[in-house]
């Protein structure tokens, strides 16, 4: 049965959504206090990410051509442990990059190979719903992880985020070892059926001018920019409102919002993929941006964050599983499903990695609600380009699941 190692999937989702990020937020913290200029921060922040673009489109192609997932994963979780402990003994300017870069490409590799991996397990038929359950263990994990880690800097200081990302590092590896390689099928965790030989293969280039692929990676890019900033941007204002302390309180508590809202809507998400299509759930969650960024721009106080994070919770719930189930039913039979994964994921994150720069020079210029303002208005734009694409898209590969 599959299904201990479907259990262990769960877990590996869990440890590693701490994993993953490296330091995270408190990377800025910890270099900080080593007297680190905030300019030499955003720099090697901006490599390690940079550095994680580059190695998402060679990651997914990977992924597809490997038996070794299990592997890959162990070593993806071991060179970011090293590189993050490393940082903790030489916080020099050197090895800070280096340690970023290295965070940046080993991480760009978990994302596929947790999908490859849960599409080999499950199959396309069950994809989705496992997928909902590593989406609400991996925002259990983060939750966890940050009130840990919040609890424990207070009491023995940043040195405990190095030791607690270490420990899940740790349980991470134990629950890799629990999937069983031999229930892992390689052509179905590349988008083949059984029957499908690899050498059957179509050339990518085919798979990756597939119209859905265009159309999502437009939206997604044009959605990650619209929403990435969003919520910097609003504890931005709250700092210049407030003390140091409280709006350490706000920012937690945005995170803290958004994750437990993220957590029941995956699971949702995952049991109506099937009944109602990963369309209308990708649909459904791009309409809740545009009003999310109004919500930020018509109200300043500090209670309009709550509503803003709930929907932020429950577009990233939704997408979570809409879109990897989305890219796995257009590209099915393509034998190239984890690298058409990796395109969606090179497209957000370069939105993402945009959109901070965007609102940042629109607030400063003009004023947080015009950023908030333009920010729903690129989230429109999303909606827009995947609304008059769909049709195209379903005459090119009528999605399966509806």
């Amino acid at each position: 049965m599959k299904l201990r190692s479907l259990q262990a999937l769960c877990l590996v989702n869990f440890f590693m959504a701490d994993v993953r990020d490296g330091l995270g937020p408190f990377l800025g913290i910890f270099l900080t206090q080593h007297h680190w200029r905030a300019d030499a921060i955003g720099w090697v922040m901006s490599a390690g990410g940079l550095a994680g673009l580059a190695a998402t489109f060679p990651a997914g192609l990977i992924t597809d051509a490997t038996h070794a997932k299990r592997r890959l994963l162990l070593a993806g979780s071991l060179t970011i442990t090293l590189a993050t402990l490393l940082l903790w003994f030489f916080p020099d300017s050197w090895i800070a990059l280096f340690s970023q870069i290295l965070t940046g490409i080993a991480a760009a590799f978990i994302a596929p190979v947790l999908t490859g991996i849960t599409l080999g397990l499950t199959g396309p038929e069950q994809f989705s719903r496992q997928m909902g359950k590593n989406e609400a263990f991996n925002h259990g994990g983060n939750m966890t992880a940050a009130a840990i880690a919040g609890i424990a800097v207070g009491y023995w200081g940043l040195g405990a985020v190095f030791i607690l990302m270490t420990a899940m590092a740790l349980c991470a590896a134990l629950c890799v070892l629990a999937i069983q390689p031999g229930e892992i099928n390689h052509r179905l965790a590349r988008g083949l059926s059984d029957d499908e030989a690899a050498h059957n293969v179509p050339r990518l280039t085919s798979a990756m001018r597939h119209p859905a692929i265009i159309i999502s990676g437009l939206t997604l890019l044009l959605f990650h920019l619209g929403n990435a900033a969003l919520l910097p941007m609003l504890s931005m204002r709250a700092a210049a409102h407030d003390d140091a302390a409280t709006v350490g309180v706000y920012a937690a508590a945005t995170v803290v919002i958004s994750q437990c809202v993220m957590i029941p809507v995956a699971l949702f998400a995952a049991s109506r993929a099937q009944k109602s299509g990963y369309r209308l759930l990708i649909t459904a969650a791009l309409l809740v941006l545009p009003l999310r960024a109004a919500l930020a721009s018509l109200y300043a106080g500090p209670f309009a964050m709550i509503p803003v994070q709930i929907l932020d919770g429950l577009a990233a719930g939704l997408l979570g599983v809409a879109v990897p189930g989305y890219i796995v039913s257009v590209l099915a039979g393509s034998g190239h499903t984890n690298a058409g994964q990796s395109v969606i994921m090179l497209l957000q994150g370069a939105g993402a990695a945009i959109s901070p720069a965007l609102a940042g020079t629109l607030a400063a210029r003009y004023s947080y609600s015009i950023a908030f303002a333009v920010l729903g208005i690129i989230a429109l734009a999303a909606l827009i380009i995947w609304w008059s694409g769909s049709r195209l898209s379903v005459r090119a590969s009528p999605e399966r699941g509806g």
